[in-house]
């Protein structure tokens, strides 16, 4: 007789044992072990627990090169957490089996060995094609909203395949985040008195009376000023909006008499222009859109503004004219008008810049991408391809995140914004338009908007930081042409998850080269984690403090000057409900989960090559060294920028 020893691990998580019959089989390259039931004791397959058991066998299997799990309900429905198998054969042999699956009742699960494998080098390629063909039925294709991206076919986190369901269901639970927010803040006096306006702007302070953050507080000192207004424009919680403006637009009517008392250098605006000193804000996607009307007793207001922006001699930027229409003959808002004037220019279009963040930047460009990008790596690449094991992410958060917030246009949060209810549709249509695979490119993105030189622009730190990361991030595999999988997977993602965009968004249908695939994967990475990081957890920083970013705003935008007040402003502003559900919201979002993993920590060792492991070792060395660059830089700074430090980017995205 020959003896195995296997050691069966369950996670740490909670609800990971069970009680239930679960049975081994090895399944060797000559021949397979009979079925060996694991100890029925609960404790000894209770969280974080190892179980031992002895398989006797006859004769030697031969190579050792599946696991199968079969699990068969006892009692009740009760799911269990395997982290992995480790199999020590007769000749002392120790081989790893990864799993890192939740199983459910009656399941069998299959498990191959830790070693990563190109399609065009497995000789199990049998397995590998019923692995992925039992996948794609899990993992379908959905037209949720028409011309949107695609998205699984699953209206709730209940629907979606057992394997992601649990965790998903244990990521951050917005709602609950959202009611306790409410509670901890004092906002539930404010929400009865719902469509009452605030008295003036310090009455905002109420909001404050439990929050100790150093930023948004920060923000409520300095909001009105204008070097704080041009500062977010570049490491707010929106700092994608900004470009160079070389020639204005046409249907922008600000003139050289308007700004020449803003401009320091004794040029012209056309002169600054041509130097590269003039940036432009430019919210066009909102034009025509219909403002939230799921409150029949509140009318709002939606407007789409031009912001100039001027790069004065000391390199700060400032704002130098705003006009809230595309219309020729609009009225241009200077600094040097009246300080009404002025103070609601600046609210509406901080008012536009938070709707657009929401449902463009936040939403769409990370959330429902990389869904898709999830979507299609779980339809069609193995769980030994080493992409597989390197991008496999959850994010499908994005799936609770529709189910409670967009679909139900009458949920209260949707009552707070300007473009909730069918808004929500006419913006992602419009920003479809716009989604193409180079605009996701981080480099690409910040070159086309004219903002990725340094010198001409500095104390971006959005930028400097988001391209240390994207560097770091950039690691990859070879043998790309042949491997059928990743082009199944890029073509997944052109021909169905992007196939919404003009033109499929321009994503490749076919990778060529090395260099290709890695972009490509720097992509998918980089989105579902730094990028969400940056636009995701400073919301609450930068958007908590109402006037600075009214999520509505419930009078039209003046056409005039000299004809408004404060009481005028604050009957714009949001009332005290929608601001205390604005407030809410943000600091819901912008909530780390207990537990969270941080970018490079990887606690589940899908890998057990010794070259991947080294390789993985030295992608943490070198996010500790930008993070040990960003927090040098940030102890000079008045005000901090942490958003794009790697030990505070998630792995995926999580809310």
């Amino acid at each position: 007789m020959f003896s195995y020893t296997v050691s069966v691990t369950t996670g740490s998580q909670e609800f990971a044992g069970t009680n239930d019959k679960i049975s081994l089989t090895l399944v060797g390259s000559e021949r397979c072990s009979d079925r060996t039931l694991l100890d029925q004791s609960f404790f000894d397959r209770s969280r974080g627990s190892v179980v031992s058991v002895d398989v006797s066998v006859k004769e030697i299997l031969g190579d050792i090169v599946l696991v199968k799990l079969e699990k068969e309900k006892l009692l009740f429905s009760d799911q269990w957490y395997c982290r992995c198998i480790n199999v020590t054969t007769p000749s002392g042999e120790r081989l790893q089996f990864p799993c890192y699956r939740w199983i459910a009742n009656e399941q069998e699960v299959v498990l191959r060995d830790g070693k990563g494998r190109l399609p065009q080098d497995d000789d199990m390629k049998e397995f590998r094609r019923m692995e992925l063909e039992s996948r794609q039925r899990l993992f379908r294709w959905k037209e949720w909203r028409t011309g949107f991206p695609l998205s699984i076919d699953a209206n709730t986190s209940t629907e979606l395949p057992v394997d992601i369901q649990f965790e998903t269901a244990k990521s951050v639970d917005f709602s609950l985040n959202f009611l306790e927010a409410i509670a901890n803040l004092g906002l539930n006096g404010f929400m009865k008195l719902f469509q009452s306006s605030w008295t003036n702007i310090a009455d905002f302070r109420k909001v404050f009376v439990k929050i100790k953050n150093t930023v948004s507080e920060h923000v409520m000192q300095n909001w009105n000023e204008d070097l704080m207004f041009g500062y977010q424009f570049l490491n707010g919680c929106n700092p994608v909006m900004i470009s160079k403006c070389r020639n204005l637009p046409d249907s922008f009517a600000v003139t050289q008499e308007m700004v020449e008392s803003s401009l320091d250098r004794g040029l012209t605006l056309q002169e600054e222009l041509k130097a590269g000193n003039i940036y432009i804000a430019d919210y066009a996607i909102l034009e025509g859109v219909q403002a939230n009307a799921t409150d029949p007793e509140t009318q709002q207001y939606l407007a789409a503004p031009f912001c100039l922006l001027y790069k004065n001699s000391q390199n700060e930027i400032l704002p130098i004219a705003i006009q809230l229409s595309r219309q020729t003959t609009a009225e241009v808002f200077l600094p040097s008008d009246g300080q009404y004037d002025w103070m609601l220019a600046k609210m509406w279009v901080k008012c536009s810049d938070f709707n657009v963040h929401q449902l463009v930047t936040h939403l769409l460009r990370t959330h429902l991408t990389s869904e898709v990008f999830a979507i299609a790596m779980y339809r069609q690449l193995s769980a030994v391809h080493p992409v597989y094991k390197v991008a496999s992410f959850n994010a499908f958060i994005a799936v609770r995140f529709r189910g409670r917030f967009i679909n139900s246009f009458g949920c209260p949060t949707s009552k707070a914004n300007g473009t909730g209810g069918i808004a929500v549709v006419e913006v992602i249509h419009k920003a479809m338009k716009t989604l193409t695979y180079k605009s996701m490119c981080f480099p690409e993105s910040v070159k086309a908007r004219g903002v990725d030189n340094k010198d001409e622009l500095p104390h971006y730190y959005y930028r400097d930081d988001g391209m240390m990361v994207w560097e770091a991030v950039r690691r990859c595999s070879n043998s790309v042409q042949e491997d059928e999988e990743i082009q199944a997977f890029v073509q997944d993602v052109c021909s169905s998850g992007m196939k919404n965009c003009p033109q499929n968004g321009e994503f490749p249908d076919l990778l060529k080269t090395r260099e290709q695939l890695v972009e490509y994967l720097t992509v998918v990475i980089f989105t579902a984690s730094a990028q969400h990081a940056a636009v995701n957890f400073g919301q609450f920083d930068w958007f908590a403090w109402v006037p600075n970013s009214p999520s509505t705003m419930r009078k039209p935008p003046p056409t005039q000057k000299g004809q408004v007040d404060m009481k005028y402003i604050m009957e714009s502003l949001p009332d005290r409900g929608r601001a205390s559900w604005h407030v809410g919201a943000v600091w819901a979002l912008s909530q780390f989960q207990d537990g969270e993993l941080f970018l490079g920590v990887y606690p589940d060792k899908y890998f057990t090559e010794q070259p991947v492991m080294e390789a993985t070792t030295t992608f943490r060395k070198k996010l500790v060294e930008v993070t040990n660059i960003i927090k040098s830089r940030n102890e000079k700074l008045k005000l901090p920028y942490w958003y794009l430090s790697p030990d505070r980017i998630p792995n995926s995205v999580a809310i």
